[in-house]
């Protein structure tokens, strides 16, 4: 579930004291607040969910939770091409044995949250994230924690002023980004993942990191790999041959496994593994101040 939170506080996806997961999205029957426990001891997930999107959210729960992600292929892959280099895939393979690619069915969602990002540090894009669903989501049905909301409807994203998207420090490219796309919303919705694939590069400001983002989430597609990431390369191409790389460089180590190209490099990130950090950061710009 981790790659659908945006970043600390985000007002769509909180985990409570008691571990509970607590998310809400916009279901085509409308907002819905959905809440998970694992219980480790039973191998069940508890769900219980409110408001006019429950039943959906209910419904499509097995895939938020990666049932359909056909991770026996990856295993097969990794275990074919385990050597000249890659052991520590294999490794990772086995160590992450429960790691599930799920998808949330709804593209708009994840599209708006990857603009925000683009170009800039997480933290810049997370504080824009948290302020505009404060500002125009609506909230959160049932008992969710406090001040959880809903994502908003695609008209209300194309109602948003200049000004609010200033004040929520996202400057004009995004803001445009968003409000252009909004329009299409049910046409990506409604696409498989190599056809909104084509539908987003196809609008104004989107390109394959942006496409790439939006895909892993919505889509769950396992080979939707952030081309253009500005860490992505350098974590691949360290992990993998202790030297780092850039875009044309990681996609060639991550031919062999195509298909699941994305999936190699999530099990990266959530090993921990780190390069060593010699060059400049990517330095933090506050919109709101221009």
């Amino acid at each position: 579930m981790a790659p659908h939170r945006r970043g600390t506080g985000d007002p769509a996806w909180q985990i409570t004291p008691d571990g509970a997961i607590w998310r809400t999205s916009r279901t085509p029957d409308g907002p819905g607040t959905l809440r998970l426990v694992a219980d480790a001891r039973e191998g069940v997930v508890v769900a219980r969910a409110w408001g006019p999107g429950a039943g959906w959210m209910l419904e499509t729960l097995p895939q938020l939770l990666g049932a359909d992600d056909q991770v026996a292929e990856f295993r097969r892959l990794v275990e074919r091409t385990a050597s000249g280099g890659y052991e520590l895939l294999r490794e990772l393979a086995a160590r992450y044995a429960g790691v599930r690619v799920g998808r949330t069915s709804r593209v708009f969602e994840a599209l708006v949250p990857a603009v925000l990002e683009q170009k800039v540090v997480g933290r810049e894009a997370w504080r824009a994230w948290r302020w505009l669903l404060g500002r125009y989501g609506e909230p959160a049905p049932g008992p969710a924690p406090a001040g959880m909301r809903v994502f908003p409807a695609p008209e209300v994203w194309r109602a948003v002023p200049s000004w609010d998207w200033h004040r929520a420090g996202a400057e004009a490219v995004r803001a445009r980004t968003i409000v252009n796309a909004a329009p299409h919303a049910a046409k990506l919705e409604a696409a498989g993942s190599a056809e909104a694939d084509r539908l987003l590069r196809a609008l104004p400001g989107i390109g394959v990191w942006t496409s790439a983002e939006t895909r892993q989430r919505a889509h769950g597609d396992p080979d939707a790999v952030s081309v253009g990431d500005y860490h992505l390369p350098s974590l691949v191409g360290w992990s993998l041959t202790g030297r780092k790389t850039d875009d044309a460089g990681m996609l060639e180590l991550l031919a062999p496994f195509s298909g699941h190209r994305y999936r190699i490099t999530r099990l990266l990130e959530i090993s921990g593994r780190r390069p060593p950090a010699r060059g400049p950061r990517m330095p933090a710009r506050d919109y709101r101040s221009f």
